[in-house]
């Protein structure tokens, strides 16, 4: 596949996901929704490593990173999917451009990685301001639960930049797809769980829309998506890569807002402005690194 069809698929498949997650829970539950995604991206992905021949390694290292990708592929969605029903879409994508900065602080917390230079603590204060911004003023976000929400959202980015970062100290270097297989594996029963108290019952009817969007999301929100993103980045320099996670929230909130009917006032605008500038300015001092290396 050629890089820049991947790349643009990459953008495509990040932008639409939160808006598809919305929809997705719509007259069927966000439990049974984030349920059966997994359990399509499971098979999707099981079916892909059996057809190519890929390695399933069981060593003691794959086993850990496939339980600690599951453990934080649950929490992350879960809350994420809990989240999504009280807040804009497009902010779904807004706070998880949180993610490089949160796994920078819990990288240094944790790990002792000696991430936190004067100019990357400048761009998370600019995040964090941006992220106050936001929710200072989320009481005007259109629901009364949206402060919980994006509390649920914000908490869904730690735990999976937690999981990145636990998954970096564990070292594992089995492929990713099988990666993919192990984690879901290890968080289906866990989804099942919440549906199962949460609800426990099947639909009479799934919407149209809400089936296709669990379709998409199970085929390439959790496994092209995935396999797409690795690719890009063995074949194309850390600075093009990075510059994903500051197209795709613009992207995002201009389909909620197209596609929705979600409103994008102001203060929602200088928030995400100064989410994506701390952003910026946290990863510049990385990739110019990057080239003095090079």
């Amino acid at each position: 596949m050629p890089v820049p069809i991947a790349y643009l698929g990459i953008i495509l498949i990040w932008s639409t996901t939160p808006l598809a997650i919305q929809w997705s829970s719509q007259g069927v539950g966000f439990a049974l929704a984030v349920l059966a995604r997994m359990v399509i991206g499971v098979v999707v992905a099981g079916v892909l490593v059996a057809l190519w021949r890929i390695p399933f390694p069981l060593h003691e290292r794959a086993r850990r990173a496939y339980l600690v990708g599951g453990l934080s592929l649950f929490g992350g969605m879960a809350l994420t999917y809990w989240g999504a029903r009280y807040v804009h879409s497009g902010l779904i994508s807004v706070l998880f451009g949180l993610s490089p900065l949160a796994a920078a602080i819990l990288g240094a917390i944790f790990v002792g990685e000696r991430s936190l230079t004067p100019v990357k603590l400048i761009g998370m204060l600019l995040g964090a301001v941006g992220l106050a911004t936001i929710f200072i003023h989320g009481d005007t976000l259109g629901h009364e639960h949206a402060l919980a929400g994006l509390f649920a959202v914000l908490c869904a980015v730690t735990v999976y930049s937690g999981g990145m970062v636990w998954l970096k100290q564990i070292g594992d270097d089995s492929p990713p797809l099988a990666t993919t297989v192990g984690s879901l594996t290890v968080s289906l029963p866990l989804f099942g769980l919440v549906w199962w108290i949460s609800d426990g019952q099947l639909p009479a009817m799934v919407p149209p829309r809400a089936g296709a969007a669990i379709v998409y999301l199970g085929v390439f929100g959790s496994v092209i998506g995935f396999a797409l993103y690795y690719y890009v980045i063995k074949h194309l320099e850390t600075s093009k890569v990075a510059l994903i996670t500051l197209i795709t929230p613009v992207i995002a909130l201009l389909l909620g807002n197209w596609l929705n009917g979600e409103t994008i006032g102001l203060r929602l605008w200088i928030g995400t402005v100064l989410i994506l500038l701390g952003l910026s300015v946290h990863q510049w001092e990385m990739l110019a690194g990057f080239r003095r290396r090079a």
